[in-house]
């Protein structure tokens, strides 16, 4: 293991045992939650499809500030995919505006950032934003997750893993659900763990296509990581959904 991975792991670990908020994650059976970052177009024309057709919904963490550009993940949603999106019954969840890294970026801008975030879909397309945040790049500071994620009603990382029977809202887990069929086998294992433990398991992926990038999975990954899901018993709901409905009591 390299020197940069063990300082890695050590700082996860820091940041996942520090400024917790604490909630009681009760369910009767395994919760899990598909969700997209950046939402590209294809996380809904094909993502949400395969969503949609076993009647299941999804979260789309959104970037106001990308809406209508290009990045590495291919075209970013357009306005009219935000109503679809809405009308369809998937949640938009918030993403900063302009897409910002915690680690490089002034504690008093990032908060600006997020909170303009949420705010332009519903000040400015009327939309129905949540205030559950994902942080872009995965990237979380103790200050921003002190003094800024209170602020939302959750905010989800991508350190792998379960969360509950106790559930950090200021960091909750998520695990990368990238490439092709060949990590169906990973996957399957960990749903079933967390069928075993009755906790949540949240996936979270960018684009969905044939070719994807490294940060996106094919349609036939998707497909069959959704029937796993299925078969394992799961509820399976966007996040704001789960927050609502397993009974997350603060403590």
């Amino acid at each position: 293991m390299s020197h940069r991975t063990i300082l890695g792991n050590a700082r996860q670990a820091l940041l996942s045992r520090v400024a917790r908020r604490e909630a009681v994650l009760q369910t009767d059976v395994p919760l899990i939650t598909f969700s997209f970052d950046d939402f590209p177009r294809t996380a809904l024309k094909t993502g949400g499809v395969i969503l949609e057709d076993v009647g299941i919904r999804g979260t789309y963490y959104a970037a106001a500030g990308l809406m209508g550009t290009t990045s590495e993940v291919g075209p970013i949603f357009i306005e009219e995919d935000l109503h679809v999106l809405t009308e369809q019954g998937h949640e938009l969840g918030s993403h900063t505006y302009s897409h910002v890294p915690a680690r490089t970026t002034p504690l008093s801008r990032y908060r600006d950032e997020v909170t303009k975030g949420y705010r332009a879909f519903e000040e400015n397309l009327g939309l129905p934003a949540t205030r559950n945040f994902s942080y872009p790049f995965g990237e979380v500071t103790l200050r921003v997750k002190r003094e800024v994620a209170p602020s939302m009603m959750s905010c989800r990382g991508i350190i792998g893993g379960l969360n509950g029977p106790l559930v950090d809202l200021n960091l909750l887990r998520a695990t990368s659900l990238y490439g092709g069929i060949e990590q169906l086998a990973g996957a399957g294992s960990l749903i079933n763990r967390n069928a075993e433990q009755r906790a949540w398991l949240i996936f979270y992926t960018h684009d969905v296509q044939a070719n994807p990038t490294p940060y996106g999975c094919t349609p036939q990954l998707l497909e069959q990581v959704v029937c796993a899901a299925l078969r394992s018993g799961a509820r399976i709901g966007t996040v704001g959904e789960v927050l609502t409905l397993s009974r997350i009591i603060n403590s």
